[in-house]
């Protein structure tokens, strides 16, 4: 079957070594419906995105001018994915739900509990050295590569607790493909190397200015003040 690892569809190919991060390096996995964590296959579009909402802070009597902007709170994450319908493994049995020929989940109300989703964009050989030949700090063994080549590097990316918002299927006249459209919603994003996120340089959280020549929070190589409203 097709969410076999060792189907015919997992074949390796060809695949360029590129700088430019391509789709065939994008790697997506979940936990099928026969329990075990396996490589999501026929997808045609995997397209996460999320927004918020940033509030802008003005003063009555200083004009037309922004004061500040202010990051309201962020809305849940969605990633919208179209995939091949195969009979035996269509897209809600891949992503946890026993569906198709081989379960009675045909609607969204049948689905009860949450999925994770696990993507690995793997890294081409070329991008692994930097110019001067030394690997780049943090990236990550690509853990769920089927043949074991612990030198595979990848930037992993966890979505936890995942809902199915919507579902859709085509069957077209003119057309003999079948597609599935689903969009999920995620209820959390983490890095496989690093769940907790702190204030700092080495967690990306920091303070940049170029007009203040900063190169800690919150503190300045020049003595100017680096304050709201400074």
């Amino acid at each position: 079957m097709a969410r076999d690892k060792d189907s015919y569809v997992f074949r390796k190919g060809v695949t360029p070594n590129t700088l430019s991060v391509i789709s065939s390096k994008n790697r997506v996995y979940s936990y099928a419906a026969n329990n075990q964590l396996t490589q999501v296959g026929v997808i045609a579009t995997f397209d996460p995105s999320e927004t918020r909402t940033v509030e802008p802070v003005r003063g009555v009597g200083f004009g037309d001018q922004i004061a500040e902007l202010v990051p309201g709170v962020t809305d849940p994450m969605t990633i919208a994915v179209t995939r091949t319908a195969l009979y035996t493994a269509n897209v809600q049995q891949v992503f946890g739900y026993t569906a198709g020929v081989e379960g009675i989940v045909r609607s969204l109300k049948h689905h009860r509990w949450p999925f994770d989703i696990y993507q690995e964009i793997v890294f081409s050989t070329i991008a692994r050295f930097n110019a001067e030949g030394r690997e780049p700090q943090g990236d990550i063994d690509s853990v769920f590569d089927p043949n074991g080549d612990q030198n595979a590097q990848a930037l992993v990316t966890i979505y936890e607790a995942c809902w199915m918002s919507d579902y859709s299927v085509s069957f077209a006249s003119d057309t003999a493909l079948v597609q599935e459209s689903v969009t999920i919603n995620v209820s959390d994003i983490i890095s496989a190397a690093e769940a907790v996120y702190n204030e700092g340089k080495e967690f990306g959280n920091y303070l940049r200015s170029i007009r203040y020549g900063l190169n800690q929070l919150g503190q300045s190589t020049t003595g100017e003040a680096t304050g709201v409203g400074a």
